[in-house]
């Protein structure tokens, strides 16, 4: 084998090594805490890569809660109704004939705003004072893959850093003890973990994958047969080898990022368990987010772990409700609309009540989007794919609640 053939099978071995620290849910955070800084740079005075950076200016917004529903919700059943399209149900349109379908979700003036929402999102619907919609938003691809990379990274198509990256790479993060850019993702979306990916960025802006469940973050919880003095130890060898290995190597990112993986992991063992342990909250805002006692697989649990990491200082947090199968991509049957609805309608609703109560709406962006909407037409008893027009929503952080922005024909 050659030098040359030699050289890239390192490379490909080095970086499947970070895929696999990656996949454990560690790698995208943050940093030294406690007994996790002995993996820190040698240099004790060296600055933390994920610390605080000062905006350009004072900002209304500390955090951003990022809501992607997966295949393209409909903005005409649910903020962006149309009278006309009611009228004219069962009419054809152009050339082509097409046949138009009114909403099977009535629509009504909500709030002291008087923006007219359907009955599609009941409990969102007594929010609209708070709610910016943006009802103008238009979608260079028609495909779930590239639609999906577009409005995470805000190419056409190609990979590039995700939206939760860039916060993470400009601001930095509140609490270096647990991760910059968090994902709640139970299935992986269309384009899969490139939509949180920080790709030619520094890999440790990349985000760390929350998985509902028994073990929502993997391999955090220490081994029973080995010591914490073992550990330490341990941390300390890899500590002196990694600077080792660096030190010949100071472009590669992923071994900085993978030294910063495991300061964080270590951390989070400690800070984890109390973190996703809900026995404090009162029985009353459980209800606010139809999350029981137990629970934590629901919508409703990760809204309320969004903002239990919120207030611990996790700069971006992203929730995606689906998958790349069994979501909003209503080709055959718009009304299963209603059974994805359900599922985030209260746990987004209770999540805003509860962070307006907490003083904490005001310097946190919601944001609500998907990769495109459907079509006015049908196709069977669904809605096609519709990325000329759609509309997503803003609250918080500093939005003028009760407004809509822009407009559709």
């Amino acid at each position: 084998m050659s030098n040359n053939a030699c050289t890239s099978y390192e490379l490909s071995r080095r970086q499947l090594l970070m895929r696999s620290v990656a996949g454990m849910g560690v790698l995208g955070a943050a940093g030294p805490g406690g007994l996790g800084a002995v993996l820190a740079s040698s240099a004790a005075d060296a600055p933390h890569p994920l610390a605080p950076k000062a905006p350009h200016f004072a900002p209304r917004a500390k955090r951003v809660i990022f809501f992607f529903m997966t295949g393209g919700a409909s903005h005409i059943d649910s903020f962006d109704p149309k009278p006309r399209l009611q009228a004219n149900d069962g009419k054809t349109i152009g050339r082509r004939k097409r046949k138009l379908m009114a909403s099977p979700w009535e629509a009504k003036p909500r709030g002291q705003s008087g923006i007219a929402t359907t009955d599609l999102f009941p409990h969102l619907a007594g929010m609209t004072d708070d709610m910016c919609f943006l009802r103008s938003l238009h979608g260079d691809k028609g495909d779930h893959f590239e639609a999906t990379l577009h409005m995470h990274t805000g190419s056409k198509g190609e990979a590039k850093p995700g939206i939760g990256a860039w916060v993470s790479y400009g601001l930095g993060t509140d609490n270096t003890n647990l991760p910059a850019h968090v994902v709640f993702a139970e299935d992986k979306p269309y384009a899969g973990s490139q939509a949180w990916s920080s790709n030619f960025l520094p890999a440790y802006h990349q985000g760390t994958r929350v998985v509902p469940g028994e073990e929502p973050i993997p391999h955090l919880r220490p081994s029973g047969d080995r010591p914490a003095a073992l550990q330490r130890k341990e941390l300390e060898m890899l500590r002196r080898m990694n600077e080792r290995h660096m030190s010949g190597r100071p472009q590669q990112s992923e071994l900085a990022a993978r030294n910063l993986a495991f300061n964080t992991a270590y951390s989070m063992q400690n800070l984890a368990p109390d973190l996703f342990d809900l026995s404090g909250e009162r029985d009353h805002t459980l209800g606010m987010y139809g999350v029981e006692r137990g629970d934590n697989e629901s919508f409703g649990w990760q809204c309320l772990m969004a903002r239990r990491m919120a207030e611990q200082g996790v700069r971006f947090i992203e929730l995606i409700d689906t998958g790349s199968s069994g979501n909003w991509d209503a080709h055959g049957n718009i009304k299963g609309h209603e059974r994805l609805a359900k599922k985030v309608d209260q746990p987004i609703a209770g999540l805003m009540q509860d962070l307006k109560q907490r003083g904490m709406l005001d310097d946190t962006l919601i944001v609500w989007c998907t990769e495109f909407g459907r079509t006015p037409h049908a196709t069977g008893t669904g809605r096609g794919h519709h990325n000329d027009v759609f509309t997503c929503w803003l609250a918080g952080g500093g939005v003028k609640g009760g407004h809509v922005h822009g407009a559709s024909d």
